[in-house]
């Protein structure tokens, strides 16, 4: 089982996350985060830290947002590892819950 970054996180890209995280499995994007389902080890530490709670037990994951798993892992593949927290964007607070954002995503 994984953890996954679902769609809330999509503009808002808090990496309050990323510190806690003992295996550095965490991936940056331009305006989104993603975690890598193969070096994830299920330690839960990070869900309780995502501000917009974006962050989901693979087990858990709402139907609507289950190809994020999939997104995870492909993305994870091609974005560098994240490992220190850094300063979200200054709207985050605006994007948080707003909702259709994948089409915002930036490869």
């Amino acid at each position: 089982m994984t953890f996954v970054v679902t769609e809330n996180c999509i503009k808002c890209k808090y990496t309050d996350c990323v510190e806690v995280c003992p295996v550095d499995c965490f991936h940056e994007g331009p305006n989104y985060l993603v975690i890598d389902p193969d070096e994830c080890i299920d330690c839960t530490l990070c869900e309780p830290e995502c501000p917009a709670e974006a962050i989901v037990s693979e087990d858990d994951l709402p139907a609507d947002q289950h190809h994020f798993l999939a997104l995870n892992a492909e993305l994870s593949q091609e974005w560098p590892v994240i490992t220190e927290q850094r300063d979200p964007p200054a709207d985050a607070e605006e994007w948080d819950g707003k909702p259709d954002k994948l089409k915002l995503l930036e490869r």
